[in-house]
């Protein structure tokens, strides 16, 4: 088998450049010397045999063989990087650190019990906890800055198994006019009256979900400010069963009467970034989490067999 004529750091040169805008700055980013970067790119491109950068005004630009290779060229970085931090791994025997990206449906009971069990299992690995909406966490899988993530899909290219439902009910506080009706309510009742949305934190493809007709909507960045703004009387929304369960029993909340759609059901699904380089903590707090997350529901189950 032929030895490659070309290196990783050859490409990851070009990937910088790229990156960086020009020759100088990536010069300055990789901590190298102007004329270093310069030759390194100039003996990628004599080794191919085919031009990879243009200058164009004062900023290099890739040509189509350039983007074509390059291209391919960041798989491999990819995999280089992955098989560092694998060897890495394998070396330490135990991760310094877990990075867990959770949608913030998800209950925070059900987390800080696992985080709690995750504690005494885990020792010195810290832990870094991101709480993100919808599309959020997808960023997180993709870029990889999380190794397990709790989400509300599986993006293409992930595998994932479903760990929860989470029942997403139509409230409004007891005084709001919609419940002042008493009647059962159509969409066009919904679509006077002022919505309270999430918004998602991705950035890239923020998308949207549920019900979200109404002429007048306020969007807010977390579930505690749409809860109050409920109870405020200001609007209505859908929000998860586990945070107003007591608030509807206790009548600081009310259902709102809906024909149809008066609640529906968020899949939540656990990930892992990179299946292949999960190490044991890691591993062992995906595990956690699943298990708090049966326990909890058959004690529920049970609790509702108790009211019958």
């Amino acid at each position: 088998m032929a030895i490659p004529r070309t290196t990783l750091e050859q490409w990851r040169v070009l990937q910088a450049i790229v990156e960086y805008g020009g020759y100088a700055q990536a010069a300055e980013a990789l901590h190298r010397s102007q004329s270093s970067i310069s030759y390194m790119v100039a003996r990628l491109q004599e080794q191919l045999g085919v031009d990879l950068l243009v200058i164009e005004g004062r900023k290099a630009q890739l040509t189509e063989n350039g983007k074509a290779l390059l291209a391919e060229a960041g798989d491999l970085l990819n995999e280089a990087r992955k098989l560092e931090q694998r060897a890495k791994t394998l070396q330490q025997g135990m991760e310094t650190e877990v990075s867990l990206t959770v949608d913030v449906a998800f209950p925070t009971r059900l987390l800080l019990q696992a985080l709690e069990q995750f504690t005494a299992w885990a020792g010195p690995t810290r832990l870094q906890l991101n709480e993100e909406v919808l599309s959020g966490a997808d960023e997180a899988l993709i870029a990889q800055t999380a190794d397990v993530v709790i989400g509300t899909r599986v993006p293409p290219g992930f595998f994932g198994d479903l760990i929860f439902d989470v029942e997403m009910i139509a409230v409004a506080s007891p005084s709001h006019p919609l419940n002042a009706l008493g009647r059962e309510l159509s969409s066009d009742d919904l679509r006077r009256h002022l919505q309270v949305v999430l918004r998602d934190s991705g950035s890239h493809q923020p998308r949207d979900d549920g019900w979200l007709a109404a002429e007048r909507r306020w969007t807010v960045t977390g579930l505690n400010t749409s809860l109050a703004m409920v109870e405020a009387g200001l609007g209505y929304a859908w929000l998860p069963r586990h945070i107003i369960e007591k608030r509807i029993a206790q009548g600081v909340l009310m259902r709102l009467r809906l024909a149809t759609g008066g609640t529906r059901r968020v899949p939540l699904f656990l990930i892992f970034a990179c299946p292949e380089l999960v190490g044991p903590a890691t591993r062992k707090l995906a595990e956690i989490l699943q298990a708090v997350v049966v326990e909890n529901a058959s004690e529920d189950t049970q609790m509702e067999h108790c009211h019958e």
